[in-house]
Protein backbone atom coordinates (compact mmCIF):
# COMPACT_ATOMS: atom_id res chain seq x y z
CA UNK A 1 0.00 0.00 0.00
CA UNK A 2 2.80 2.46 1.29
CA UNK A 3 4.36 2.25 -2.79
CA UNK A 4 1.07 2.61 -4.12
CA UNK A 5 0.35 5.79 -1.83
CA UNK A 6 3.92 7.15 -2.18
CA UNK A 7 4.54 6.88 -6.19
CA UNK A 8 1.05 6.12 -7.55
CA UNK A 9 1.11 9.06 -10.08
CA UNK A 10 4.48 8.32 -11.15
CA UNK A 11 3.68 3.92 -11.58
CA UNK A 12 0.39 5.51 -13.32
CA UNK A 13 2.06 7.63 -16.06
CA UNK A 14 4.64 5.16 -16.47
CA UNK A 15 2.05 2.48 -17.39
CA UNK A 16 0.57 5.07 -19.65
CA UNK A 17 3.31 5.03 -21.74
CA UNK A 18 3.59 1.27 -22.15
CA UNK A 19 0.11 0.92 -22.46
CA UNK A 20 0.15 3.27 -25.84
CA UNK A 21 3.53 1.24 -27.27
CA UNK A 22 1.09 -1.67 -26.80
CA UNK A 23 -1.34 -0.28 -28.42
CA UNK A 24 0.87 1.05 -31.16
CA UNK A 25 2.29 -2.77 -31.44
CA UNK A 26 -1.28 -3.54 -31.94
CA UNK A 27 -1.94 -1.15 -34.66
CA UNK A 28 1.61 -2.22 -36.32
CA UNK A 29 0.70 -6.15 -36.22
CA UNK A 30 -2.72 -7.02 -35.74
CA UNK A 31 -4.57 -4.70 -38.42
CA UNK A 32 -3.33 -7.06 -41.16
CA UNK A 33 -6.35 -9.22 -39.73
CA UNK A 34 -8.53 -6.71 -41.38
CA UNK A 35 -6.50 -4.72 -44.00
CA UNK A 36 -4.27 -7.92 -45.61
CA UNK A 37 -6.20 -9.47 -47.75
CA UNK A 38 -7.84 -6.85 -49.40
CA UNK A 39 -4.25 -5.15 -50.05
CA UNK A 40 -2.69 -8.10 -51.35
CA UNK A 41 -5.39 -9.05 -53.95
CA UNK A 42 -5.17 -5.73 -55.34
CA UNK A 43 -8.59 -4.79 -53.90
CA UNK A 44 -7.49 -1.75 -52.27
CA UNK A 45 -3.56 -0.16 -52.00
CA UNK A 46 -1.59 0.02 -49.06
CA UNK A 47 -2.25 3.84 -48.47
CA UNK A 48 -5.89 3.21 -48.34
CA UNK A 49 -5.95 0.35 -46.26
CA UNK A 50 -4.39 2.55 -44.01
CA UNK A 51 -6.94 5.52 -43.93
CA UNK A 52 -9.72 3.04 -43.98
CA UNK A 53 -8.42 0.96 -40.68
CA UNK A 54 -7.49 3.92 -39.29
CA UNK A 55 -11.49 5.06 -39.62
CA UNK A 56 -12.59 1.99 -38.48
CA UNK A 57 -10.09 0.47 -36.15
CA UNK A 58 -10.50 3.64 -34.00
CA UNK A 59 -14.25 3.89 -33.95
CA UNK A 60 -14.00 0.51 -32.74
CA UNK A 61 -11.74 0.79 -30.11
CA UNK A 62 -12.88 4.07 -28.82
CA UNK A 63 -16.84 3.88 -29.37
CA UNK A 64 -16.70 0.02 -28.79
CA UNK A 65 -13.67 -0.50 -26.83
CA UNK A 66 -15.45 -1.79 -23.17
CA UNK A 67 -17.13 0.00 -20.36
CA UNK A 68 -16.04 -2.64 -18.03
CA UNK A 69 -12.61 -4.82 -18.25
CA UNK A 70 -11.57 -7.80 -16.32
CA UNK A 71 -8.88 -6.77 -13.85
CA UNK A 72 -6.11 -9.68 -15.67
CA UNK A 73 -6.87 -10.09 -19.22
CA UNK A 74 -8.65 -13.46 -20.11
CA UNK A 75 -8.74 -14.66 -16.22
CA UNK A 76 -5.25 -15.97 -16.31
CA UNK A 77 -4.49 -14.99 -12.93
CA UNK A 78 -6.65 -14.78 -9.69
CA UNK A 79 -6.05 -10.78 -8.67
CA UNK A 80 -7.06 -11.66 -4.88
CA UNK A 81 -4.17 -13.78 -4.81
CA UNK A 82 -2.66 -10.22 -4.41
CA UNK A 83 -4.45 -8.51 -3.10
CA UNK A 84 -2.12 -7.87 0.16
CA UNK A 85 0.63 -6.89 -2.79
CA UNK A 86 -1.26 -4.32 -4.91
CA UNK A 87 2.21 -3.31 -5.93
CA UNK A 88 3.33 -6.47 -7.47
CA UNK A 89 0.30 -6.50 -9.74
CA UNK A 90 0.97 -3.09 -10.84
CA UNK A 91 4.68 -3.76 -11.39
CA UNK A 92 3.70 -7.15 -13.31
CA UNK A 93 0.93 -5.85 -15.35
CA UNK A 94 3.33 -3.04 -16.35
CA UNK A 95 5.95 -5.54 -17.51
CA UNK A 96 3.30 -7.65 -19.04
CA UNK A 97 2.59 -4.03 -21.04
CA UNK A 98 6.57 -3.61 -21.85
CA UNK A 99 7.19 -7.01 -23.00
CA UNK A 100 4.46 -7.67 -24.95
CA UNK A 101 5.14 -4.48 -26.22
CA UNK A 102 8.59 -5.01 -27.26
CA UNK A 103 7.83 -8.61 -28.79
CA UNK A 104 5.03 -7.28 -31.12
CA UNK A 105 7.63 -4.50 -32.18
CA UNK A 106 10.36 -7.45 -33.08
CA UNK A 107 7.67 -9.40 -34.79
CA UNK A 108 6.58 -5.96 -36.78
CA UNK A 109 9.98 -5.51 -38.15
CA UNK A 110 10.34 -8.87 -39.79
CA UNK A 111 7.07 -9.20 -40.99
CA UNK A 112 5.39 -11.68 -38.69
CA UNK A 113 1.85 -11.92 -38.06
CA UNK A 114 1.88 -13.17 -34.32
CA UNK A 115 -1.28 -13.26 -31.58
CA UNK A 116 -1.66 -9.51 -29.77
CA UNK A 117 -3.71 -11.57 -27.04
CA UNK A 118 -0.97 -14.17 -26.85
CA UNK A 119 1.86 -11.76 -26.30
CA UNK A 120 -0.09 -10.12 -23.60
CA UNK A 121 -1.03 -13.30 -22.25
CA UNK A 122 2.35 -14.70 -21.89
CA UNK A 123 3.64 -11.81 -20.52
CA UNK A 124 1.04 -12.26 -17.68
CA UNK A 125 2.16 -15.47 -17.35
CA UNK A 126 5.69 -15.00 -17.12
CA UNK A 127 5.51 -12.59 -14.01
CA UNK A 128 3.10 -14.24 -12.52
CA UNK A 129 4.65 -17.77 -12.08
CA UNK A 130 7.80 -16.70 -11.94
CA UNK A 131 7.28 -13.02 -9.75
CA UNK A 132 4.36 -14.75 -7.22
CA UNK A 133 3.43 -18.15 -7.28
CA UNK A 134 2.78 -21.11 -9.77
CA UNK A 135 -0.47 -21.47 -8.36
CA UNK A 136 -1.24 -18.21 -8.95
CA UNK A 137 -1.75 -19.01 -12.87
CA UNK A 138 -5.20 -20.75 -14.09
CA UNK A 139 -3.05 -22.85 -16.33
CA UNK A 140 -6.37 -24.95 -17.40
CA UNK A 141 -7.31 -21.74 -19.46
CA UNK A 142 -3.40 -21.39 -20.44
CA UNK A 143 -3.74 -24.39 -21.87
CA UNK A 144 -7.35 -23.90 -23.59
CA UNK A 145 -5.52 -20.88 -25.47
CA UNK A 146 -2.54 -22.90 -26.37
CA UNK A 147 -4.72 -25.00 -28.18
CA UNK A 148 -6.48 -22.67 -30.19
CA UNK A 149 -3.36 -22.50 -31.95
CA UNK A 150 -4.59 -25.41 -33.89
CA UNK A 151 -8.35 -25.32 -33.45
CA UNK A 152 -9.10 -21.92 -34.73
CA UNK A 153 -6.51 -21.78 -38.00
CA UNK A 154 -7.84 -25.36 -39.03
CA UNK A 155 -11.52 -24.08 -37.95
CA UNK A 156 -10.96 -20.77 -40.42
CA UNK A 157 -8.71 -22.70 -43.24
CA UNK A 158 -11.13 -25.57 -43.86
CA UNK A 159 -13.83 -22.90 -44.17
CA UNK A 160 -12.29 -20.69 -46.14
CA UNK A 161 -11.53 -23.61 -48.70
CA UNK A 162 -14.40 -25.06 -49.12
CA UNK A 163 -16.05 -21.70 -49.59
CA UNK A 164 -14.24 -20.49 -52.20
CA UNK A 165 -14.53 -24.09 -53.92
CA UNK A 166 -18.11 -23.30 -53.95
CA UNK A 167 -17.58 -19.81 -55.87
CA UNK A 168 -15.29 -21.71 -58.02
CA UNK A 169 -17.22 -24.36 -59.18
CA UNK A 170 -20.89 -22.16 -59.22
CA UNK A 171 -19.03 -19.11 -60.93
CA UNK A 172 -15.64 -18.65 -62.19
CA UNK A 173 -15.28 -22.34 -63.69
CA UNK A 174 -18.66 -21.34 -65.58
CA UNK A 175 -18.65 -20.10 -69.27
CA UNK A 176 -20.37 -17.33 -68.49
CA UNK A 177 -19.17 -16.41 -64.95
CA UNK A 178 -20.48 -12.92 -65.03
CA UNK A 179 -23.95 -14.16 -65.56
CA UNK A 180 -23.43 -16.92 -62.83
CA UNK A 181 -22.16 -14.05 -60.35
CA UNK A 182 -25.36 -12.25 -60.88
CA UNK A 183 -27.05 -15.08 -59.66
CA UNK A 184 -24.56 -16.64 -57.11
CA UNK A 185 -23.26 -13.23 -55.86
CA UNK A 186 -26.30 -11.98 -53.63
CA UNK A 187 -26.05 -15.47 -51.94
CA UNK A 188 -22.52 -14.60 -50.79
CA UNK A 189 -23.43 -10.57 -49.82
CA UNK A 190 -26.10 -12.29 -47.76
CA UNK A 191 -23.73 -14.08 -46.04
CA UNK A 192 -21.18 -11.40 -46.22
CA UNK A 193 -23.92 -8.89 -44.63
CA UNK A 194 -25.05 -11.73 -41.61
CA UNK A 195 -21.56 -12.38 -40.56
CA UNK A 196 -20.52 -8.91 -40.35
CA UNK A 197 -23.67 -8.15 -38.43
CA UNK A 198 -23.26 -11.05 -36.12
CA UNK A 199 -19.41 -9.98 -35.44
CA UNK A 200 -20.27 -6.60 -34.40
CA UNK A 201 -22.97 -7.91 -32.28
CA UNK A 202 -21.00 -10.00 -30.89
CA UNK A 203 -17.91 -8.28 -30.34
CA UNK A 204 -18.72 -4.58 -30.48
CA UNK A 205 -22.06 -4.32 -29.27
CA UNK A 206 -21.49 -5.79 -26.05
CA UNK A 207 -19.50 -3.22 -24.77
CA UNK A 208 -22.06 -0.52 -25.48
CA UNK A 209 -24.43 -1.94 -23.26
CA UNK A 210 -26.34 -3.32 -25.63
CA UNK A 211 -26.62 -6.84 -24.65
CA UNK A 212 -28.28 -8.97 -27.23
CA UNK A 213 -29.53 -12.12 -26.79
CA UNK A 214 -28.22 -14.70 -28.97
CA UNK A 215 -32.07 -14.47 -30.71
CA UNK A 216 -31.58 -10.74 -31.19
CA UNK A 217 -28.17 -11.17 -33.18
CA UNK A 218 -29.28 -14.04 -35.39
CA UNK A 219 -32.42 -11.66 -35.92
CA UNK A 220 -30.75 -8.27 -36.46
CA UNK A 221 -27.91 -9.94 -38.36
CA UNK A 222 -30.71 -11.88 -41.17
CA UNK A 223 -32.09 -8.77 -41.73
CA UNK A 224 -29.15 -6.72 -42.66
CA UNK A 225 -27.99 -9.59 -44.61
CA UNK A 226 -31.36 -9.68 -46.70
CA UNK A 227 -30.72 -5.71 -47.44
CA UNK A 228 -27.19 -6.31 -48.55
CA UNK A 229 -28.04 -8.78 -51.02
CA UNK A 230 -31.10 -7.03 -52.34
CA UNK A 231 -29.02 -3.65 -52.92
CA UNK A 232 -25.95 -6.20 -54.00
CA UNK A 233 -28.72 -8.03 -56.54
CA UNK A 234 -30.10 -4.39 -58.25
CA UNK A 235 -26.43 -3.13 -58.54
CA UNK A 236 -25.51 -6.32 -60.20
CA UNK A 237 -28.02 -6.48 -62.69
CA UNK A 238 -27.04 -3.07 -64.08
CA UNK A 239 -23.05 -4.62 -64.75
CA UNK A 240 -23.10 -5.19 -68.50
CA UNK A 241 -20.36 -8.26 -69.80
CA UNK A 242 -17.63 -7.17 -71.71
CA UNK A 243 -17.94 -6.38 -75.39
CA UNK A 244 -15.32 -9.08 -76.41
CA UNK A 245 -14.71 -10.92 -73.66
CA UNK A 246 -11.25 -13.09 -73.44
CA UNK A 247 -9.67 -15.31 -71.17
CA UNK A 248 -7.76 -12.48 -69.69
CA UNK A 249 -10.55 -10.09 -69.04
CA UNK A 250 -13.30 -12.32 -68.88
CA UNK A 251 -13.22 -12.47 -64.95
CA UNK A 252 -12.81 -8.59 -64.30
CA UNK A 253 -16.11 -7.47 -64.44
CA UNK A 254 -16.66 -10.68 -61.53
CA UNK A 255 -13.64 -9.81 -59.48
CA UNK A 256 -14.34 -6.18 -58.75
CA UNK A 257 -17.63 -7.48 -57.45
CA UNK A 258 -15.75 -9.66 -54.88
CA UNK A 259 -13.06 -6.31 -54.77
CA UNK A 260 -16.29 -4.41 -53.15
CA UNK A 261 -17.39 -7.43 -50.74
CA UNK A 262 -13.53 -7.54 -49.43
CA UNK A 263 -13.74 -3.63 -49.01
CA UNK A 264 -16.89 -3.87 -46.29
CA UNK A 265 -16.14 -7.60 -44.81
CA UNK A 266 -12.40 -5.77 -44.02
CA UNK A 267 -14.55 -2.44 -42.50
CA UNK A 268 -16.48 -4.53 -40.39
CA UNK A 269 -13.99 -6.89 -39.29
CA UNK A 270 -11.43 -3.87 -38.53
CA UNK A 271 -14.24 -1.99 -36.48
CA UNK A 272 -14.90 -5.65 -34.48
CA UNK A 273 -11.02 -5.81 -34.24
CA UNK A 274 -10.92 -2.38 -32.73
CA UNK A 275 -13.45 -2.99 -30.29
CA UNK A 276 -11.68 -6.46 -29.21
CA UNK A 277 -8.27 -5.96 -28.84
CA UNK A 278 -7.70 -2.30 -27.65
CA UNK A 279 -8.26 -4.45 -24.37
CA UNK A 280 -5.23 -6.15 -24.58
CA UNK A 281 -3.31 -2.91 -25.04
CA UNK A 282 -5.65 -1.07 -22.17
CA UNK A 283 -7.14 -3.64 -19.56
CA UNK A 284 -3.74 -4.00 -18.11
CA UNK A 285 -3.73 0.06 -17.81
CA UNK A 286 -7.09 -0.34 -16.55
CA UNK A 287 -6.50 -2.09 -13.69
CA UNK A 288 -3.41 0.11 -13.05
CA UNK A 289 -5.52 2.88 -13.06
CA UNK A 290 -7.93 1.60 -10.86
CA UNK A 291 -5.70 0.34 -7.85
CA UNK A 292 -4.02 3.50 -7.83
CA UNK A 293 -7.22 5.55 -7.72
CA UNK A 294 -8.75 2.95 -4.94
CA UNK A 295 -5.42 3.69 -3.16
CA UNK A 296 -3.96 -0.47 -3.44
CA UNK A 297 -7.83 -1.87 -3.29
CA UNK A 298 -7.60 -4.58 -6.00
CA UNK A 299 -11.11 -5.49 -7.69
CA UNK A 300 -12.28 -8.24 -9.78
CA UNK A 301 -13.84 -5.92 -12.37
CA UNK A 302 -12.26 -2.03 -13.02
CA UNK A 303 -14.16 0.76 -14.98
CA UNK A 304 -12.43 1.72 -18.77
CA UNK A 305 -11.91 5.34 -18.61
CA UNK A 306 -12.60 6.84 -21.83
CA UNK A 307 -9.18 8.72 -21.48
CA UNK A 308 -7.77 5.08 -21.66
CA UNK A 309 -9.80 3.79 -24.79
CA UNK A 310 -8.66 7.31 -26.94
CA UNK A 311 -5.37 6.51 -25.41
CA UNK A 312 -5.38 2.57 -26.99
CA UNK A 313 -7.56 3.79 -30.44
CA UNK A 314 -4.48 6.55 -30.99
CA UNK A 315 -1.85 4.00 -30.21
CA UNK A 316 -3.63 1.35 -32.87
CA UNK A 317 -3.90 4.14 -35.57
CA UNK A 318 -0.43 5.41 -35.22
CA UNK A 319 1.60 1.37 -35.22
CA UNK A 320 -0.84 0.95 -38.23
CA UNK A 321 0.60 4.01 -39.92
CA UNK A 322 3.74 3.64 -39.17
CA UNK A 323 4.58 0.06 -39.35
CA UNK A 324 1.81 -1.88 -40.40
CA UNK A 325 2.03 -2.24 -43.89
CA UNK A 326 4.74 -5.27 -43.31
CA UNK A 327 2.51 -7.26 -42.16
CA UNK A 328 -0.15 -6.45 -44.41
CA UNK A 329 2.33 -7.55 -46.48
CA UNK A 330 2.74 -11.01 -45.41
CA UNK A 331 -0.40 -11.65 -45.36
CA UNK A 332 -1.89 -10.46 -48.15
CA UNK A 333 1.47 -11.25 -51.20
CA UNK A 334 3.87 -13.48 -49.26
CA UNK A 335 1.44 -16.33 -48.03
CA UNK A 336 -0.79 -17.20 -51.70
CA UNK A 337 -1.64 -15.37 -54.29
CA UNK A 338 -4.93 -13.62 -53.79
CA UNK A 339 -7.61 -12.56 -56.04
CA UNK A 340 -10.27 -10.60 -54.58
CA UNK A 341 -12.64 -13.55 -54.75
CA UNK A 342 -10.01 -15.90 -52.85
CA UNK A 343 -9.42 -12.60 -50.10
CA UNK A 344 -13.44 -12.49 -49.81
CA UNK A 345 -13.40 -15.66 -49.09
CA UNK A 346 -10.63 -15.83 -46.79
CA UNK A 347 -12.25 -13.18 -44.48
CA UNK A 348 -16.18 -14.15 -44.75
CA UNK A 349 -14.12 -17.76 -43.29
CA UNK A 350 -12.37 -15.84 -40.84
CA UNK A 351 -14.88 -13.82 -39.72
CA UNK A 352 -17.65 -16.68 -39.40
CA UNK A 353 -14.82 -18.31 -37.39
CA UNK A 354 -14.92 -15.62 -34.81
CA UNK A 355 -18.57 -15.81 -34.52
CA UNK A 356 -18.61 -19.19 -33.73
CA UNK A 357 -15.49 -19.33 -31.55
CA UNK A 358 -17.41 -16.52 -29.62
CA UNK A 359 -20.68 -18.14 -29.07
CA UNK A 360 -18.92 -21.89 -27.94
CA UNK A 361 -16.90 -19.76 -25.50
CA UNK A 362 -13.46 -20.86 -27.21
CA UNK A 363 -10.70 -18.47 -27.12
CA UNK A 364 -9.79 -17.33 -30.81
CA UNK A 365 -6.51 -15.45 -32.24
CA UNK A 366 -8.04 -13.30 -35.11
CA UNK A 367 -4.17 -13.56 -36.61
CA UNK A 368 -3.92 -17.32 -36.56
CA UNK A 369 -7.42 -17.35 -37.77
CA UNK A 370 -7.17 -15.20 -40.82
CA UNK A 371 -3.64 -16.91 -41.50
CA UNK A 372 -5.42 -20.13 -41.51
CA UNK A 373 -8.20 -18.63 -43.83
CA UNK A 374 -5.40 -17.49 -46.56
CA UNK A 375 -4.04 -20.80 -45.83
CA UNK A 376 -7.39 -22.84 -46.85
CA UNK A 377 -7.91 -20.27 -49.98
CA UNK A 378 -4.10 -21.09 -50.77
CA UNK A 379 -4.18 -25.17 -50.95
CA UNK A 380 -7.49 -24.66 -53.27
CA UNK A 381 -5.14 -24.19 -55.80
CA UNK A 382 -3.04 -27.41 -54.41
CA UNK A 383 0.39 -27.00 -52.16
CA UNK A 384 2.47 -25.24 -54.75
CA UNK A 385 0.05 -21.81 -54.38
CA UNK A 386 1.20 -22.02 -50.86
CA UNK A 387 4.73 -20.35 -49.96
CA UNK A 388 5.94 -22.82 -47.50
CA UNK A 389 9.07 -20.99 -46.29
CA UNK A 390 6.67 -18.08 -45.05
CA UNK A 391 4.38 -20.37 -43.44
CA UNK A 392 6.99 -22.01 -41.78
CA UNK A 393 8.33 -18.52 -40.15
CA UNK A 394 5.19 -17.54 -39.41
CA UNK A 395 4.60 -20.54 -37.40
CA UNK A 396 7.72 -20.68 -35.45
CA UNK A 397 6.89 -17.39 -34.63
CA UNK A 398 3.66 -18.34 -32.86
CA UNK A 399 5.67 -21.05 -31.04
CA UNK A 400 8.36 -18.11 -29.91
CA UNK A 401 5.41 -15.82 -29.07
CA UNK A 402 4.15 -16.92 -25.62
CA UNK A 403 7.68 -17.89 -24.03
CA UNK A 404 9.23 -14.17 -25.79
CA UNK A 405 6.57 -12.50 -23.67
CA UNK A 406 7.03 -14.52 -20.43
CA UNK A 407 10.74 -14.11 -20.49
CA UNK A 408 11.03 -10.58 -21.17
CA UNK A 409 8.05 -9.82 -18.15
CA UNK A 410 10.25 -11.73 -15.90
CA UNK A 411 12.98 -9.53 -16.44
CA UNK A 412 11.07 -6.07 -16.34
CA UNK A 413 9.18 -7.50 -13.19
CA UNK A 414 12.30 -7.66 -11.28
CA UNK A 415 13.90 -4.46 -12.40
CA UNK A 416 10.63 -2.60 -11.34
CA UNK A 417 10.92 -4.25 -8.22
CA UNK A 418 14.93 -3.44 -7.52
CA UNK A 419 14.15 0.24 -8.56
CA UNK A 420 11.29 0.96 -5.92
CA UNK A 421 11.44 -1.89 -3.11
CA UNK A 422 15.12 -1.06 -2.48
Amino acid sequence: MEIISQYGTLLLIIACCFAFFMAWGVGANDVANAMGTSVGSGAITIKQAIIIAMIFEFAGAYLAGGEVTSTIRKGIIDPLVLEDSPDLLVFGMMSSLLAAGIWLLVASLFGWPVSTTHSIVGAIVGFAAVGISVDAVNWGKVSTIVASWVTSPLMAGTLAFFLFKSVQRLILDQENPLEKAKTYVPFYMFLTGFLIAMVTCVKGLKHLGLDLSTTEAIMYSFITGAVIALIGKLALSKIQPDPEPTTKNRFNNVEKVFGVLCIITACAMAFAHGSNDVANAVGPLAAINSIVESGGTIVQKSSMPVWILFLGGAGIVIGLATLGYKVIATIGKKITDLTPSRAFAAELAAAGTVVLATYLGAPVSTTHTLVGAVLGVGLAGGIVAINLRVVGTIFTSWVVTLPAGAGLSILFFFVFKGIFLT
